[in-house]
């Protein structure tokens, strides 16, 4: 495991750090190095880290969920309104449309089974677009109309929805009865996620707060370790209540640094949020190697053309944004933000094989594909376009 732990570091930065001096976004560097060193090609990885690598991939995930979450301005939010709350759903249903009308014609697949792609493949990736953004709120572009911090809470949604649409799709592919009950999971996970986070956060500060005023400073690392034990804490506590009650773990976190962000000192928010983008150098290389490791290109032919035209197939982010004050640029950058795909598709595109619906072949073959195809060219798009079509706040 020590020496899968050096490959993933030392080979998967190095590579970030080359594609980077060639003007290519640090991703494709790391997701190469897991393809290559995975299962799949070179075998480099140790068995007993690929067995936890889902685990392994929601704490990098937690991490930068939590530095967004500092970084998150609640009252910039504010003034986005309706098209923050559409984006948390409406373009992952366009695309779920979308699969479900042209897969059948292109792929030969029955419609259950094209609702069951279309949950997969629908979901935006938050581990691509998110520390984008926190980097677009960090250097004020596109902050004056509070574009990333739309599109960073959109996304962190649009997850849940996708996930709650993917178990119910999959239930009627096995044959059972989906119930419309079941959809009202999706209001309870965010509600519930965020009562529950932003109470941990309240508690979080205080003890913080009182520790204080006893004489008794917390440092800042210890502060940074408590938070990440409580957002562990968090995700723990989705999967507890599962059989019961509909949580969501990933926005209970970002909630729960929200609150420490509103109530702390700046300053200390500031040192908080310094302190976990550290964290993010190491946790992102171990994201995406892993993600990259989790890709089987065996499957990535079975598709072909047809696949990669249904990726591009439905978008509905347009439409989020219409009656807005977005220029054409705006929009345009929104676009392509909501482009890439790799956490969701990386973590539940293999289920269906492992359950033994017959298009599970095929499900993770065009997962695959929107993985290498879409993270890429959506992160190329971002790291590119920004400066181009956000305007920069001074």
């Amino acid at each position: 495991m020590l020496f899968s732990l050096a490959v993933i570091f030392l080979v998967g930065l190095s590579a970030a750090a080359i594609f980077q001096a060639i003007g290519l976004p640090r991703i494709i560097g790391m997701l190469a190095t897991g393809i290559l060193t995975g299962t799949y090609v070179l075998d480099l990885l140790d068995p007993k880290i690929l067995g936890i690598s889902s685990e392994l991939r929601q704490i990098a995930l937690i991490i930068i969920l939590i530095k967004a979450g500092l970084s998150l301005n609640l009252s910039d939010l504010k003034k986005v309104g309706r098209p923050a709350v559409m984006m948390s759903f409406l373009p992952a249903s366009f695309e779920i449309l979308g699969y479900f009308i042209l897969a059948p014609l292109l792929l030969g697949i029955n419609h259950t089974e094209a609702a069951v792609m279309g949950a997969v493949l629908g979901a935006v990736s938050p581990a691509v677009v998110v520390p984008r953004m926190v980097k677009l709120m960090e250097e004020k572009y596109g902050t004056e109309k509070s574009i990333p911090q739309m599109i960073l809470a959109g996304a962190s949604c649009d997850d849940i929805f996708v996930i709650v649409l993917f178990s119910t799709f999959v239930t009627m592919a096995q044959g059972g009865s989906a119930k419309a009950t079941d959809l009202l999971n999706i209001p309870v996970s965010i509600i519930l996620g965020v009562l529950l986070g932003s109470l941990s956060g309240f508690v979080l500060f205080y003890i913080f707060e009182i520790s204080y005023r006893k004489g008794n400073k917390i440092r800042n690392s210890t502060k940074v370790i408590a938070i990440l034990g409580l957002a562990f804490l968090l995700m723990s506590v989705e999967t507890f209540l599962k059989p019961y009650v509909a949580v969501s773990g990933l926005l209970a976190v970002v909630a729960m640094a929200c609150v420490i962000k509103i109530k702390a000192d700046k300053s200390v928010s500031a040192r908080l949020s310094e302190k976990f983008g550290k964290l993010w150098i190491a946790a992102e290389a171990v994201l995406f190697v892993l993600v990259g490791a989790a890709v089987d290109i065996r499957y990535t032919l079975t598709a072909g053309v047809a696949a990669v035209l249904l990726i591009f197939g439905a978008v509905g982010v347009w439409i989020c944004l219409l009656g807005t004050k977005l220029t054409l640029k705006e929009k345009l950058f929104c676009v392509t933000a909501y482009m890439p795909k790799a956490t969701v598709q990386a973590a539940i595109g293999s289920v269906p094989m492992s359950l033994g619906l017959p298009c599970g072949k095929i499900v993770l073959s065009v997962a695959v594909l929107a993985i290498l195809i879409t993270a890429p060219l959506g992160a190329i798009g971002i790291d590119r376009s920004y400066k181009r079509l956000l305007a920069h706040e001074e």
